[in-house]
């Protein structure tokens, strides 16, 4: 009989399975979180908890020991898990060197999530790294997913964040903190590089078998299930990448060991939102090459997606060139797809439901076009647009916008759809607000040096609500001056 709380109802409680144990034991290590000083419970997602089954976990008082890795709920066991990766090009044997899981946390309605400790202290994937992480990327992480889920894009998302009371040591000494993160599944690309590298194609077989047992039941029966699993992490890929393209949003870290099976984004390092349009836009410190630039993230996917077809190859045929063949022929239909999507949603966001011709994929290429001409705001422009009444900005009466509104209006007319329905898929495509880089900055520096959380949850509220434009809200829509500049830093 289930433990009951005060109020007479069933207590709520953890429910952790560990099939991913049942792997070979190459993918993992069983060991125990290091505890902290002094766990502090500074931020709880309590929407989250209750679609978990976890309503009530925040008043019980053994929950911030379990999420700051002082202890473990009795169903679970602690691992962490090994994968390798292609960092910037380069191929590394990689794991979770700050990160530990507590196990498949199992939802009353059957969902399974993993439940991820990220800075729980050193494992022996660490490579010499202290294993802890700082209150600020924590913050992070758990602002710009909670941001990302609401905008509708498939995100890991953060259960808690909890001060851990002990400095780390990066440039400076920093508040150290551990984030709770919770992901359809931690399976990687680069999980898949790990097994065909260091084991044999059994544990290769093993693995894609877990994979499409956790997400895709479905493929089980297919003729080769490793090829029906490499066509659905495409697809599932093709339409993440599109969200991204669609809000603005750079990853900053696009490695295969950060591109999921499930088709969620993870790791949100050196991340942030694009304000003027720029397909160059980079903000990460290292990536100088403009390897990861906006611009860039639909063919490092395509490129990662090869990583992995390299890693299937002994399963998709016995002969290896027939295998190279399949997975080249594979792999080609990415571009095509994302293309197609892509063009679908950039129409959506003028109002267009579908393409009609090649006139509609010029339009788009002369709006962006004007648009980076005059370093225009991406996402306020995409919301002028759907205003019964344009600003009276300089840019809205130059000769070449005037000209693609005449175009943009008569394409508008051609379609089926009303004026208010054009205008409702707008609404629903483009945000009004995102986690705009000096906002999410501000925050994270006072919750950093004063302790103060005021600006994060004023600005997570808002974050909540993308698409509602607000009169009180209106400071969150502005993006930072031109000149202004922002850099994001590896090391989350």
């Amino acid at each position: 009989m289930a433990a009951l709380t005060q109020s007479g109802s069933p207590k709520q409680d953890w429910c952790f399975e560990n099939t991913y144990l049942q792997l070979p034991a190459m993918f993992y290590t069983c060991l125990p979180a290091v505890p902290v000083r002094e766990p502090k419970l500074l931020v709880f997602n309590q929407a989250l908890a209750e679609t978990l089954g976890l309503s009530d976990i925040a008043s019980q008082p053994e929950t911030l020991h379990y999420l700051a890795g002082n202890a473990a709920p009795a169903s679970a066991q602690t691992f962490a898990q090994a994968y390798a990766g292609h960092q910037f090009g380069g191929f590394s044997i990689l794991g979770d060197g700050r990160a530990l899981m507590l196990g498949e946390h199992v939802t009353p309605a059957g969902q399974r999530v993993d439940i991820q400790l990220k800075g729980s202290g050193p494992t022996p994937y660490s490579r010499r790294g202290d294993g802890r992480a700082a209150l600020g990327p924590m913050l992070r992480e758990y602002l710009i997913s909670e941001a990302m889920h609401h905008l509708g894009i498939p995100t890991t998302r953060g259960l808690a964040v909890v001060a851990t009371g002990e400095p780390v040591f990066r440039q400076t000494a920093l508040p150290g903190a551990v984030l709770t993160r919770v992901a359809a599944s931690h399976l990687r690309v680069g999980t898949f590089q790990y097994a065909a590298v260091r084991g044999e194609v059994g544990d290769l077989r093993a693995l894609v078998d877990y994979a499409i047992a956790r997400h895709y039941p479905d493929l089980a029966q297919q003729p080769n299930p490793a090829l029906a699993l490499l066509r659905k992490v495409i697809d599932v890929q093709a339409d993440l990448i599109v969200h991204w393209m669609r809000v603005g949003f750079v990853h900053g870290v696009m490695n295969t060991d950060n591109m999921t099976i499930c088709g969620e984004t993870i790791d949100y390092g050196p991340c942030a939102f694009m304000d003027h349009y720029d397909r160059a836009t980079v903000f990460s410190s290292i990536d100088e090459q403009g390897r990861y630039a906006f611009g860039n993230q639909p063919g490092i996917a395509q490129w990662n997606l090869l990583r992995l077809a390299e890693a299937l190859l002994p399963l998709l045929d016995e002969n290896e060139q027939q295998a190279i063949e399949i997975a080249k022929d594979v792999v080609g239909s990415y571009a095509p797809m994302y293309t197609s999507r892509f063009e679908t949603m950039m129409l959506n966001k003028i109002g267009l439901q579908a393409k009609h011709d090649e006139q509609d994929e010029q339009l788009i290429m002369d709006l962006l076009q004007w648009m980076g001409e005059h370093q225009l705001d991406y996402t306020n422009t995409f919301r002028d647009l759907g205003l019964a009444r344009l600003p009276d900005e300089p840019q809205y009466r130059t000769e070449a916008f005037l000209a693609w509104t005449k175009r943009w209006q008569a394409r508008l007319e051609q379609q089926d759809l009303s004026k208010a329905q054009s205008q409702a898929l707008m609404d629903q495509t483009n945000p009004v607000y995102i986690p705009r880089n000096h906002l999410v900055q501000s925050a994270l520096d006072q919750a950093e040096q004063t302790g103060e959380l005021a600006q994060f949850d004023a600005l997570l509220e808002v974050l909540r609500r993308p698409y509602q434009f607000t009169a009180e809200s209106q400071k969150y829509a502005q993006p930072a001056p031109l000149q202004s500049s922002y850099t994001t830093f590896c090391g989350t």
